[in-house]
């Protein structure tokens, strides 16, 4: 059965318009899922990526332009600037850690939540009560938003280090059997094909 490393940032805008593609390949081929949630500015920093806001004008507004498409193309709604856009991703990354290590839920209905809440929702997915209601969305104790914050903090560090040294450098990033790397959420479709082509 293959499995995924799937590294990604809660914030990240790509990981909203991938919904829950993701989960619905690795299902459909019975392949397993770890979630990595991580530091994504850290991983630019690593692998010689550069934060949205620091790009060329002719960047920025390409970036916008294909959001707006990208949303489209999977029938997603999006604000392009949203009010909580840059936030402080660990909470909601820390929450999405424990739920893991908790289980009894669904992990790819609650990173969707986080997503949506800041792309879609204008909501502050740093703040407890937008992370306690994601938690609930998807079956876990919204508890958990409280719960193993120096563990939480732990694995969020080690996730980073693990994605550098996986070959990861952007989100979402998906790693199939430690090797096999794809990135974006236009890229499920190719990774449906790779498992396919395993089976």
């Amino acid at each position: 059965m293959a499995h995924i490393d799937y590294y990604f940032a809660t914030f990240s805008p790509n990981v909203y318009l991938a919904g829950t593609r993701m989960e619905a390949v690795a299902a459909k081929h019975g392949a397993s899922v770890t979630y990595k949630p991580l530091d994504l500015m850290g991983l630019f920093a690593a692998t010689g990526g550069v934060p949205p806001g620091q790009r060329h004008e002719s960047r920025q507004e390409y970036r916008l332009q294909e959001m707006r498409r990208q949303a489209a193309k999977v029938d997603l709604p999006i604000n392009l600037q949203p009010m909580f856009f840059p936030t402080n991703p660990a909470p909601s990354s820390y929450a999405l850690i424990a739920a893991q290590k908790a289980g009894g839920g669904n992990l790819g209905a609650l990173t969707f939540a986080l997503a949506r809440a800041c792309w879609a929702e204008e909501r502050n997915i740093a703040e407890d009560d937008v992370i306690r209601a994601a938690l609930e969305g998807a079956g876990f104790d919204g508890d958990l938003v409280n719960s193993g914050l120096l563990s939480g903090a732990e694995v969020y560090a080690r996730n980073l280090e693990e994605a550098i040294t996986a070959g990861a450098f952007g989100a979402p990033f998906y790693i199939v059997d430690g090797s096999e790397r794809f990135w974006g959420q236009d890229r499920i479709d190719d990774l449906d094909t790779y498992l396919s082509s395993l089976t």
